[in-house]
C-alpha cells in the first residue's frame, strides 16, 4: 500500500516522504445533534455529536474521506451494511435561542453551523438499505406513497438531478412537506423496528432545495390543451395539488381563493418559522407559469354566487378545507382575549407580511392584529397547532406560556397496542416547547387537564381560567375532585382541531355530507351527489396533513380528468350524431 501511495504521490508531484504519506487528517462533518449515550460510549458520532471523518493525507481533502462506523473503524462510506455502520442523525433546527428573536425559518441555511455537509447527507443516505418491503411508502408510511428507497439510493450516489424527478413522481410540493410534514414515513421505517430511522424528512428537504438552488425546476407548459375547464375552489396544499395535475393533462384551470393570497393554510395557516412564505409563493409563480389562472379576494359562496361558477366551468372541485374549529363552551368563553388558533396565526402572518412589504405602520388597522407580548398565553390543545400558537407567543415576548394537554402525557417509547409500523404515540418536544424550555428552563406542557371557566376583569378582559385534573376512562375523561387550579391567564388561545368545512357553498350546492358535516363523496371516487362536482382535501377527509392534503388533491383530480375525458367523448358523440343527421338530410334534399 505504501509503494502505491508512493507511485501516486510521484505521478501527482506529491511529496513522497514517509511523514508525508502517513500525515493524516482528522476533521469533522457539520452536525449539531445533541451527544447520545453511544455518543460517548465509542460510537460512530463524537461527543460533540457530528461524525467522525478521516481523510488520508494533506493533499486528499477534494476525496471522499474515510467516516468512523459504530464499530470504531473508519472507512470509506458504503450502504450494505447501511444502518448497521451508521447512526441516525437528523439535521437539526436552529439554536432555540437564536431563532426565537426572529421570524426566519427554523432549518439552518448555507453557512450555518448546524447545517449538514455533503458527507453526512450521504451517510445518513446510506443508512437505508434494501429492505425489501418499504413499509415507509405504504399506507402505514407516506400518504402519497414516496418513492423513498429510490432517491435515498439516489442522494447516496450523488445523482440528484434523478431524484428530484422521483420525488416529484409522487409529491407536487416536497418543499412543503419537507418543512411541515412530522413524517410518518420515518414512523413505519424498517430500520426503526431495531434502530434509529432513516432521516427520510431532512433528505427530502435537501433533495428540493438544492434541485430549486440549482434551476433543476422549472416550468412544464403543456404542449396540448384539452379544451375543457375546471374550476378549482380552495388554494391549500389540496387545491394546489389538484390543478398542478389537471393543468398538466391539459385542462384550462383557475384557482378561486377567498384570502388576498393564494396559498390558503400553507400561507396563513403555518407560521413562517416552519414555511418561510417566499417558498409558498415560488411554487405559485410556478404553477402561474405554466398556465394556472388564480383569483384571489374570491369568496365563492359568498360574494361569487357558486352556481355561476359551476356553470362556466366543466367541472368543480372543492377544496375549502376544514375551517371551522371546535369551541369550548364554558362559561367565559365570550370574554376579550379568548381567541381562535387560526385566528391568532393569520393575523400574525398577514402583520408580518405588511411589515416585509415596507407599508408604514402608521397606516396598520392595528385591530385586526392579536399581540402577545408581556401576556400570560394559556394555549388549549396540543398538536402541531397548538405548538405553532406557542412558538408565535415567544416571538411575541410573552410573559409566560402553558399549554393545557387533555390526554395523559405519552410513554417515552412505542406502548403494547401501538406497535410498528404505526405511528409511534410517543413524549417529543417539539420546536415550541424547546424554544419555551430553553427561554423560561420548564416544558410549557400541563397533561390531563381540562379548562372549567375563564374568568374577566370588570373591563371584559380574560385575566385567569380555572381547570380541574381529569382521568380518562372507558366513557371520557372523567374529573378527579379537589383538583381545581387558578392560572393567570392574559390570552387563551383556542386550538383544539377543527369539526368540518363551513357550510354555506355546501348549503348552496346542495351537497350531501357525511355524519361529521364533511362533504360526502368516497375516496378514490371524489364524486359528489351533483354532477360535476368533486371534493377533496379535509373538506371531504376532516382535518388531516398537509401530505394527506396532496394525496387527496391527486385523487380528485384525477377523477375529474376521467370525467372530463368522458365528458368530451360524449359531446363529440353527441354532436357527430347531430351533424350527420342535418347532413343526411341535406344529402336527400339535394337528390331531389
Amino acid at each position: 500500500k505504501r509503494e502505491a501511495q508512493i507511485h501516486k504521490d510521484k505521478m501527482l508531484g506529491r511529496p513522497t516522504s514517509r511523514s508525508s504519506i502517513l500525515r493524516r487528517t482528522l476533521v469533522r462533518c457539520k452536525s449539531t445533534k445533541p451527544a447520545t449515550s453511544s455518543a460517548t460510549g465509542g460510537g460512530a458520532i463524537g461527543s460533540d455529536g457530528r461524525h467522525e471523518v478521516w481523510r488520508d493525507g494533506i493533499y486528499d481533502h477534494d476525496n471522499e474521506p474515510k467516516v468512523k462506523r459504530r464499530d470504531g473503524s473508519f472507512d470509506v462510506i458504503e450502504k450494505l451494511r447501511g444502518f448497521l455502520n451508521y447512526e441516525r442523525n437528523p439535521e437539526p433546527y436552529r439554536n432555540p435561542l437564536e431563532r426565537v428573536t426572529d421570524w426566519g425559518e427554523l432549518n439552518p441555511t448555507d453557512g450555518d453551523k448546524e447545517k449538514h455537509s455533503a458527507v453526512e447527507r450521504k451517510v445518513q443516505a446510506a443508512r437505508c438499505m434494501d429492505c425489501g418491503t418499504p413499509f415507509c411508502q405504504t399506507h402505514t408510511g407516506c400518504p402519497v406513497n414516496n418513492l423513498i428507497p429510490e432517491w435515498n439510493n439516489l442522494v447516496y450516489n450523488g445523482q440528484w438531478s434523478d431524484a428530484i424527478d422521483r420525488l416529484h413522481k409522487t409529491n407536487n410540493f416536497p418543499e412543503f412537506t419537507g418543512r411541515v410534514c412530522p413524517a410518518p414515513c420515518e414512523g413505519s421505517c424498517v430500520a426503526g423496528l431495531v434502530d434509529g430511522p432513516v432521516t427520510i424528512k431532512n433528505i427530502e428537504y435537501s433533495i428540493v432545495d438544492r434541485a430549486w438552488k440549482e434551476g433543476l425546476i422549472t416550468p412544464r407548459i403543456p404542449l396540448e390543451r384539452s379544451g375543457m375547464t375546471v374550476a378549482v375552489v380552495g388554494s391549500g396544499p389540496s387545491g394546489l395539488a389538484a390543478a398542478d395535475i389537471l393543468n398538466q393533462l391539459g385542462h384550462k384551470v383557475t384557482v378561486y381563493e377567498r384570502e388576498d393570497r393564494i396559498g390558503g393554510l400553507l400561507m396563513y395557516g403555518i407560521p413562517n418559522m416552519k414555511l418561510e412564505k417566499d417558498t409558498v409563493d415560488r411554487r405559485v409563480n410556478l404553477l402561474r407559469e405554466e398556465g394556472i389562472e388564480f383569483v384571489t379576494n374570491a369568496n365563492i359562496g359568498q360574494n361569487i354566487d357558486v352556481n355561476e361558477v359551476k356553470a362556466n366551468h366543466d367541472a368543480l372541485i372543492l377544496t375549502v378545507g376544514a375551517t371551522k374549529p371546535r369551541d369550548l363552551p364554558v362559561p367565559g368563553r365570550d370574554l376579550n382575549g379568548v381567541i381562535f388558533a387560526m385566528e391568532f396565526l393569520t393575523k400574525n402572518q398577514k402583520k408580518l407580511l405588511l411589515t416585509k412589504e415596507g407599508k408604514l405602520e402608521s397606516n396598520w388597522d392595528k385591530n385586526n392584529f392579536i399581540d402577545a407580548a408581556g401576556k400570560n398565553v394559556i394555549v388549549i390543545g396540543g398538536g402541531d397547532t397548538g405548538t405553532d400558537c406557542i412558538g408565535t407567543s415567544m416571538r411575541h415576548r410573552c410573559k409566560s406560556v402553558v399549554n393545557f394537554e387533555l390526554m395523559p402525557k405519552p410513554p417515552p417509547e412505542r406502548a403494547s397496542d401501538n406497535p410498528w409500523p404505526q405511528w409511534p404515540r410517543v413524549f417529543g418536544v417539539d420546536y415550541g416547547h424547546a424554544e419555551v424550555i430553553a427561554v423560561f428552563g420548564k416544558d410549557p406542557r400541563e397533561y390531563s387537564v381540562m379548562t372549567k371557566e375563564f374568568l374577566g376583569d370588570e373591563n371584559g378582559n380574560v385575566k385567569a381560567l380555572v381547570t380541574v385534573d381529569v382521568e380518562m376512562t372507558p366513557s371520557g375523561p372523567k374529573a378527579v375532585e379537589g383538583s381545581e387550579r387558578e392560572w393567570p391567564c392574559d390570552l387563551a388561545v383556542l386550538s383544539m382541531g377543527f369539526v368540518s368545512p363551513e357550510q354555506y357553498i355546501i348549503e348552496d350546492l346542495e351537497l350531501d355530507i357525511d355524519q361529521r358535516n364533511n362533504i360526502h363523496a368516497s375516496y378514490g371516487d371524489f364524486r359528489t351527489n351533483i354532477e360535476g362536482v368533486f371534493a377533496g382535501g379535509d373538506c371531504r377527509r376532516g382535518q388531516s396533513l398537509v401530505v394527506w392534503a396532496i394525496n387527496e388533491g391527486r385523487g380528485v383530480a384525477k377523477a375529474a380528468d376521467e370525467y372530463l375525458h368522458q365528458k368530451k367523448i360524449d359531446e363529440t358523440s353527441s354532436y357527430q350524431t347531430v351533424a350527420g343527421g342535418a347532413f343526411a338530410n341535406l344529402s336527400s334534399t339535394s337528390s331531389l
